[in-house]
């Protein structure tokens, strides 16, 4: 069954009088595009094809959920969430400019200060991409993020294939030297998938975000993804606004390749490496090649 006939059919299964379907650009896990209903209104939805999709949706729609309420972010209104199927408010493409930028780092800002906790983590394990994404609580960061984000990709099959005996020591004292790279950050409230693709806005602009792989984390964890990932120039309002905003501590320039490992070992592990993200893990982890031990893990 063709991709636009197929979503379709699972949103009048839902109950929608659709009338048709326009297939969405981006995204590699579900299958996605925009349907306008009988009565004119248009809505976005996505499904998995020839699967049910689990959790997934419900995941998502409860990352969804605690980005608006507990932080204050704008996110569209999930109007169903279901194995088979997500149905959101039908948002518009982002406005890359300055003032957009601008704005969107006080949502951003105002999102990690306001849901400081003293656990990372979340009450559920959840998604990034087609992988499942380790949320067990942990109170210290340094742990959380070596073990959750960092070394749990390592036995993924396509990880694995990617780097040798060398290189996945390298990346475990990498892990263990964390305390010495990273200083003690509170957790958050974080986005977890927090790149360009993700950024939307409201009908009259405001910028808004989709598709969350919600947790407590390090607020940079946040802010590196967006960094690190293919950006415009416009972007650079955000972190010069988001600095002023919500501080962020000396060097965090240079950190921001070492959060980022996260997403480099996801995009490994979901076959999507056509750009040479193994390479750039390499570079990063080229110093802790020859080093015994590394340091032990500290507080957060």
């Amino acid at each position: 069954m063709p991709y636009e006939e197929a979503l379709a059919e699972r949103l009048r299964e839902a109950g929608y009088a659709v009338k048709h379907v326009e297939k969405a650009d981006g995204g590699v896990v579900a299958a996605a595009g925009f349907a306008t209903l009988r009565d004119g209104s248009q809505l976005f939805a996505k499904t998995l094809l020839g699967q049910e999709g689990g959790d997934v949706f419900t995941v998502e729609s409860a990352g969804l959920t605690a980005l608006r309420d507990l932080g204050g972010a704008r996110t569209p209104d999930v109007l169903h969430a279901s194995s088979r199927l997500l149905v959101l408010e039908r948002m518009r493409p982002l406005r890359d400019d300055e003032r957009f930028w601008e704005q969107f780092a006080h949502m951003i800002a105002a999102l990690h200060r306001n849901t400081v906790t003293d656990h990372f983590g979340w009450h559920r394990d959840g998604w990034l991409g087609r992988l499942r994404q380790d949320n067990t609580m942990e109170t210290d960061g340094h742990t959380f993020f070596a073990e959750r984000r960092i070394l749990r990709r390592l036995p993924e099959p396509l990880v694995e294939a990617a780097f040798d005996g060398a290189e996945r020591g390298a990346l475990e004292r990498l892990c263990a030297a964390l305390p010495d790279l990273v200083p003690p950050q509170p957790p958050c409230l974080t986005h977890g998938d927090l790149w360009q693709g993700n950024i939307v806005a409201t009908r009259d602009g405001a910028p808004a975000l989709i598709d969350p792989a919600a947790s407590y984390s390090w607020p940079e964890a946040d802010v590196s993804t967006l960094w690190c990932s293919t950006r415009s120039p416009a972007t650079d309002r955000f972190f010069t606004v988001y600095q002023d905003v919500a501080g962020l501590q000396d060097g965090w320039e240079e950190r921001m390749p070492i959060l980022n490992l996260r997403e480099l070992l996801s995009t490994i592990a979901h076959g999507d490496d056509h750009w040479g993200a193994a390479e750039v893990v390499r570079e990063l982890i080229a110093p802790f090649r020859s080093r015994g031990g590394g340091g032990g893990r500290g507080g957060s």
